[in-house]
């Protein structure tokens, strides 16, 4: 016979606390009846956990992007990418975008405005999330222009990039610079003579000013996580008082 067990008695058997035990109701780790005001267990599933049938193992964790305030990060992108005179934009850990892109040239707002060209764009951010360095590595993207990326981790894991560039790394041989933009063009649908002369204001920027611009991205990168952290810990404090107070009176 399966007998039911109090949320007390599975709390000792368990050795976890009365938050735990509501978390698991929730996420369906733990299934319960209530009986009046009051909890009961299944013995059977609880034994199951304590022999290791049953997946005792913490839930998937909420869409951690929640925790970026958005809000407060796009003014400080947008700031960052008008010192460091680069285009920038936050995507979610797999490329795709979560702020406006802030101080971006002619020459991408043109491929951007195609929405075969936005795609092209998303895909390159795509592969700078799957880079594997730690530091930010500057990388050609789809159209020929450089790009890195810094990581923005929330108590260890990764939730977002910052991805900075719209510059050349060197100078262009004037013949690959006229095919490639004719390419372009061809391929998303846009006007090659507006390509061309908006290819003319973009930067070639030297190594030097490269690395600098590495550095300053981690910097805004981690400030970004210090303030998404910062909002996750009173998330978190916030949930467990809440869940706290709904089950007072609940549990036994």
């Amino acid at each position: 016979m399966d007998n039911l067990l109090t949320a007390r008695q599975v709390q000792e058997l368990l050795n976890v606390d009365r938050t735990t035990i509501y978390r698991m109701l929730k996420d369906g780790r733990l299934t319960g009846v209530k009986v009046g005001l009051h909890w009961r267990f299944s013995s059977r599933e609880v034994n199951d956990m304590l022999r290791g049938t049953s997946q005792m193992m913490e839930p998937t964790a909420p869409v951690l992007l929640d925790v970026l305030p958005l809000h407060c990060m796009q003014p400080v992108q947008d700031v960052f990418a008008e010192i460091a005179e680069v285009g920038a934009v936050t995507t979610d850990k797999d490329g795709k975008p979560v702020t406006r892109i802030s101080n971006s040239c002619d020459f991408c707002k043109l491929i951007l405005g195609s929405d075969r060209g936005r795609e092209a764009c998303i895909r390159s951010w795509q592969q700078l999330a799957d880079q594997n360095e730690a530091t930010p590595e500057f990388t050609p993207c789809h159209a020929g222009l450089h790009y890195a990326r810094a990581r923005i981790e929330v108590n260890g894991e990764l939730v977002a990039l910052l991805v900075a560039g719209q510059f050349y790394g060197k100078a262009r041989d004037a013949l690959e610079e006229a095919n490639r933009i004719r390419s372009l063009a061809t391929t998303y649908n846009i006007d090659e003579s507006l390509l061309a002369q908006a290819a003319k204001k973009i930067p070639n920027l030297d190594e030097r000013k490269e690395s600098q611009i590495s550095i300053w991205l981690e910097k805004v990168a981690k400030t970004f996580e210090q303030i998404s952290t910062e909002r996750s810990n009173l998330m978190g404090r916030l949930r467990q008082i809440a869940e706290m107070s709904i089950f007072d009176n609940t549990l036994s």
